[in-house]
């Protein structure tokens, strides 16, 4: 038996027959092809040229199959060593399929083949399985040999060496001891360790994060925070306990919720200690042992939406009130035009005179509620005009020192370019004038103080900075404020509701902020409050600034003399009288029956366009309402037009004018008169239109 020392010197002295082969025929096919340039001679240029072309080819050709043998495949002892080592059939193998080192085993079970099997489809499998060892991977593939079909497992081994082993068929594979196994079980079953920073996409996020230590997130401490908790809480160094950046009384609801599990993954809202009226959002994750923290700052949000839920709540009860209102001035019309008959009966000097005039006095008081009502429901007739601000306060004032009592003192400041505005005058002092009485009222309430009013022009930014965050270009501002006692957060959002008040009972119809409120908004408007308890209270209204047109004045008109408005209050004409309130509708025709006039009636807008037709070109006036049952005022007319001709209207309704103006568009010579009316108002109205059609 050979020694191993032998062996391996008869394996290195060994020469491969096909390399051999491989370079006795390249060098015979080179001095073929120089043959004919040999017998020539290099005597030309073109000839010197191709021996130094083909020298150069042979010696490269040389080279390239000197190095696809493997130096390394010729012996390697220590690969025998290890391979003997194994039990299961194996080989260390290149990566050309060349068999370095092979035990007995594997020649028992394959063959004694220099080479990894070949041919077929377990060829292909095990060369795939190569490839994928030569990236680093173990892959399996089957072999096929001495009639018999091997599972392999390849391996990489070393660079360019390759462990190939038989599995399977009863053939032993390497056994693992139990306490490795132990092990790579544990491994593969635990959790990933605690986090021990915030990964990057925390710590560079514009909202607040923490990582925190402990198992309630509002004792635990902090172990690491981003900058932006500090601009959020004002606060955030390691160490510091989180709950410190919650408000207590919110700390505690988010905890309650937090325990019983409100909300899953829903964030609890708190609010911030260095700053209670800031809100923000809080999500909380624990995250293997360790809770990350995120703090998102809504404050601006929540203060959108308080507005909008504001702005909301308000049309819903101006809607309501609109409505109430409307009806209420149909029962007020009613009753002065009875009152009206009644005093006819019973003049001055009557017994019943007294008592009629004490209900005419009660009934005026319902209207101007009425007109407060429909005010904050901004659906009061209004009569813009384009007014000097400064002067506006400043004629006004004077009543407003009347008002006041001598124990509250009015300091006025007037800014300077004071701006136009467009506005219904009479509205908007009746808006100061109840800011200026409440006012009054707060520091009565408190032993007397103060109340200011300041007019000024303010820039967008000014405006947004004093409340009015939405605000587009220049403001005009009226500033009514006072050093009483202020209102209570807890009532903030109801002051503006109507005939909600915190006078005594009997003291306040709880109006008067609900028609401030409204005639700011059909003044196209603004209305702002900043008040703190025991600091007093401002109320800011903001209007936009009238820019006036350049206009060509017209040459001055010849002085016309103008005779005085008659008196007389008959007539003569047909009036056609739609209303759908029969109080309103039989007390008026008899009145104006009374005055000369023939007045047909209907009660409807179907019933009118049937007696339009049936009278057409005999109507002189027609009268009717705006909402009724059916059809409504402003189709009545588009659909009688045809039969009453030139003829004037005169619409009557509770409603603002402005409510169904855009109806009649198109149509000319139409007037309106809003509820409560008189007959007096009302037969004035009559004659005017009259004449002016005549």
């Amino acid at each position: 038996m050979a020694k191993p020392g032998q062996d391996r010197t008869r394996k290195k002295g060994r020469i491969d027959p096909l390399t051999t082969a491989a370079v006795i025929f390249f060098l015979i096919a080179v001095v073929f092809a120089g043959a004919p340039m040999l017998n020539a001679g290099p005597a030309t240029l073109a000839g010197l040229l191709l021996l130094i072309g083909l020298a150069g080819v042979a010696f490269l050709g040389l080279f390239v199959l000197r190095a696809g043998v493997d130096p390394q495949a010729e012996s390697e002892p220590g690969a025998e060593r290890f391979i003997s080592a194994l039990s299961e059939p194996a080989v260390v193998a290149a990566p050309d399929g060349r068999i370095v080192a092979a035990n007995s085993a594997w020649r028992e079970a394959v063959g004694a083949s220099p080479r990894l099997p070949k041919g077929g489809a377990s060829a292909a499998s095990l060369f795939a399985a190569l490839g994928a060892a030569r990236r680093g991977e173990v892959a399996r593939a089957a072999i096929k040999a001495n009639g018999a079909e091997h599972q392999a497992l390849v391996s990489p081994l070393a660079p360019r060496r390759f462990l190939v082993r038989l599995t399977g068929q009863g053939l032993s594979t390497l056994a693992l001891p139990a306490a490795a196994l132990e092990v790579i079980q544990a491994v593969a079953t635990a959790g990933r360790p605690p986090p021990q920073v915030l990964d990057a996409f925390a710590a560079a996020s514009p909202f607040g994060a923490a990582l925190l230590e402990g198992e309630d997130p509002f004792a635990a401490r902090i172990v690491e925070a981003n900058p932006a908790l500090k601009a959020v809480a004002g606060g955030g160094e390691a160490g510091q306990v989180f709950g410190e950046l919650i408000e207590p009384a919110s700390r505690a609801d988010a905890a309650e919720r937090l325990a019983a599990g409100t909300g899953s993954g829903a964030p609890l809202e708190v609010r911030l200690a260095h700053d209670a009226a800031r809100i923000a959002h809080l999500y909380l994750t624990k995250t293997d042992g360790r809770w990350v923290a995120y703090l998102v700052d809504v404050s601006e949000q929540k203060q959108i939406e308080l507005q909008l839920s504001q702005s909301q709540k308000m049309q819903a009860i101006g809607q309501l009130a609109g409505g109430v209102a409307h009806d209420f001035n149909n029962l007020l019309t009613a009753v002065f035009m009875q009152l009206d008959v009644l005093a006819a009966r019973h003049p001055v000097g009557d017994p019943s005179f007294e008592g009629l005039n004490e209900i005419r006095q009660i009934s005026t008081r319902a209207a101007d509620l009425v007109r407060k009502l429909l005010a904050f429901s901004r659906k009061q007739t209004v009569q813009r005009e384009i007014l000097d601000l400064g002067e506006l306060i400043s004629e006004f004032e004077v009543l407003l020192r009347r008002v006041l009592y001598e124990d509250v003192k009015l300091a006025t400041e007037y800014g300077r370019n004071l701006p136009l505005v467009r506005v219904d005058r009479g509205q908007l002092e009746t808006a100061v004038m109840n800011l200026a009485v409440n006012a009054r009222d707060a520091v009565r309430a408190h032993g007397g103080g103060s109340v200011k009013i300041r007019t000024a022009r303010v820039t967008q930014e000014q405006a947004a900075a004093l409340g009015y965050a939405v605000a587009q270009g220049d403001q005009a501002l009226i500033e009514v404020s006072d050093d009483g006692g202020g209102i209570p957060p807890e009532v903030m959002d109801k002051i503006f509701d109507p005939f909600f008040t915190t006078k005594p009972v009997g003291e306040g119809t709880g109006l008067g902020l609900a028609t401030v409120y409204g005639i700011v908004k059909q003044s196209d408007g603004w209305i702002a409050v900043d008040s703190k308890p025991g600091e007093g209270a401002a109320f800011r209204i903001f209007l936009p600034v009238h820019h006036a047109a350049a206009v060509i004045a017209p040459a001055p008109a010849p002085i016309q003399t103008k005779r005085p408005a008659a008196r007389d209050l008959s007539g003569a004409g047909r009036i056609l009288f739609v209303e759908d309130e029969d109080a309103v509708r039989g007390v008026a025709a008899k009145l104006l029956r009374l005055r000369g006039y023939e007045v047909i009636e209907a009660a409807s807008g179907e019933e009118a366009l049937a007696l339009a037709e049936t009278h057409a070109g005999q109507i002189d006036l027609m009268i009717s309402d705006v909402v009724m049952p059916g059809m409504q005022g402003p189709d009545l007319l588009k659909q009688a037009r045809q039969y009453l001709g030139a003829a004037p209207v005169m619409f009557i309704s509770g409603y603002a004018e402005s409510e169904f103006s855009d109806l009649l568009e198109g149509e000319s010579n139409v007037s309106f008169l809003p509820k409560p009316i008189d007959i007096k108002t009302l037969a004035e109205r009559v004659k005017l239109e009259l004449q002016r059609a005549a």
